[in-house]
């Protein structure tokens, strides 16, 4: 009998039928599903998740698609050959994305354990509308050539869905490379299919390396956190792995302050580290998701700061094609003058520190 995990990923949950086991589907709903030429689904462990009657579920939201999807106001065309430089002049494989000088993206599978209603990859995950070649061999030959690389980023659709065999294979041939210092793996699956952490991943991926792997997932409400996923990050965390989030800045999903810290500090009692709020970004289709830029800034000022340890407060910053841009303006400086700074903490209470000159 074949791995629960793969069991999950066999009875995938994308079809109006078998959606219709978990939820009570609304009319709008089934008119995007029967309308909407995209990919969508997810496993039967996170579709059991949803809300049956609440169709403003934050899960529901994620997986099931929506009509608003076809409104494009201020998505870009063509936004993942510029988000990528794939137009540059360097002759890189399809496999490959670079926005930094020594780390890159890996592409090594198309298929997810979840397609999210917001991927900024919608184009070549869910819409099919940018053909490219994903290629291991040929991007680890790149890679091979590429001495000034010295971290990778693993990525797909989602990494965690292959063999462990190909795994091992993957994760030993980079870490064979002289000039590779860090592995990294973006995965939802800790989140959509914590049964995938089995023994036999944390066997090809796991274990003490002078080239480390790290895990980071994607979790953007409270609701996606369970004792399976506890028991995951336990596991890779035994196994050497150390486990961070990048959420995604979502309206009607973590748009607000309950949420917003709901989701961090379990986070933190999960054993997952908050690392990254990415603002959503402008990828065409997913105009419904998207916040002004400040709201994740006042998010993390007024539903963190001062409410909860500092590990649970991530960096809020926005993904384009030049890197990360930080997002996040100072609150707390009030004024400055020679002599001194006044300073203000969360609770509107000020206090001074002197002005040193360099």
């Amino acid at each position: 009998m074949a791995e629960e995990w793969v069991q999950q990923v066999q009875n995938e949950v994308n079809t109006l039928e078998k959606l219709e086991k978990y939820i009570n589907v609304t009319d709008d709903e089934r008119k995007a599903i029967n309308t909407l030429k995209t990919k969508w689904g997810t496993t039967p462990y996170f579709a059991s998740l949803m809300d049956k009657d609440d169709p403003n579920c934050p899960i529901r939201k994620q997986v099931i698609p929506s009509m608003k999807e076809k409104v494009n106001e201020f998505g870009m065309d063509d936004y993942l050959v510029w988000k990528e430089n794939r137009a540059t002049e360097e002759v890189r494989p399809d496999s490959i994305a670079r926005q930094y000088k020594d780390r890159i993206a890996f592409t090594v599978i198309e298929v997810c354990g979840i397609y999210c209603r917001h991927c900024f990859r919608r184009e070549i995950v869910t819409e099919d509308d940018l053909q490219l070649r994903f290629d291991v061999e040929e991007g680890l030959a790149w890679i091979r050539e590429h001495s000034e690389i010295r971290d990778v980023l693993i990525t797909g659709g989602d990494p965690l869905l292959l063999s462990d065999d190909k795994l091992e294979y993957l994760i030993s041939s980079l870490r064979e490379i002289p000039h590779i210092e860090m592995i990294r793996i973006g995965s939802r699956l800790p989140i959509v299919l914590p049964q995938r952490i089995t023994n036999g991943l944390m066997k090809a991926i796991g274990g003490f390396h002078k080239v480390p792997v790290w895990i980071n997932t994607q979790c953007n409400n409270a609701k996606e956190l369970t004792e399976e996923t506890e028991k995951a990050i336990f596991k890779l965390m035994g196994g050497g792995i150390n486990v961070g989030n990048q959420a995604v800045l979502l309206k009607g999903v973590n748009d607000n302050v309950p949420a917003f810290r709901e989701l961090h500090q379990k986070l933190l009692r999960t054993r997952i580290r908050p690392y990254y709020v990415f603002y959503c970004e402008p990828a065409p289709g997913i105009d419904h998701f998207r916040t002004p830029v400040e709201k994740g800034a006042e998010l993390i000022r007024d539903a963190l700061r001062g409410h909860t340890t500092g590990l649970a407060q991530p960096m809020y910053v926005l993904a384009t094609n030049i890197g990360k841009i930080p997002l996040m303006p100072d609150y707390y400086i009030m004024d400055k003058n020679d002599k001194e700074y006044t300073l203000r903490n969360h609770l509107g209470q000020t206090t001074k520190i002197p002005n040193m000159p360099e």
